[in-house]
């Protein structure tokens, strides 16, 4: 079981998405890497960011980054930490919760939404990682 959000976490999740071959058909031709940023608050005593590098259906590398500019993403989606839950336990839709602004974008929202099924798989890969949360 991995703490979320934590290196063990996303490396964990790596494995769940390269090991799916529904998110690898549904993301043939996504090209492109974001952080995930868990936001001060709640059981996170700082903002956490989550590197994720996706190209053709494959996730290329995983790994907490201790300094935010340590990487440049096409896109960063932050929340805090009860957002974030819902996403990895599939009780709120990647796409809605940006259209309803619960997930904030940085990034090309249309590119997204050219890819909704590769988005709904991810989060599904999600699910496949034994997931604690902070008190």
């Amino acid at each position: 079981m991995s703490m979320f959000p934590s290196d063990e976490w996303i490396k964990a999740y790596r494995v769940a998405i390269n090991e799916s071959q529904t998110y690898r058909k549904a993301a043939e031709k996504w090209e492109g890497d974001l952080y995930f940023v868990v936001s001060e608050g709640h059981g996170v005593p700082k903002d956490v960011y989550l590197y994720v590098d996706l190209w053709h259906g494959e996730c290329r590398d995983a790994f907490e980054a201790n300094d935010p500019n340590v990487k440049s993403p096409e896109f960063e989606i932050r929340a805090p930490l009860p957002i974030w839950r819902k996403v990895i336990e599939a009780r709120l839709d990647p796409i809605r919760g940006m259209m309803t602004r619960q997930l904030r974008l940085k990034g090309n929202m249309v590119k997204i939404m050219r890819f909704p099924r590769a988005a709904t798989e991810l989060v599904k890969c999600c699910t496949f990682v034994e997931t604690e949360w902070p008190e």
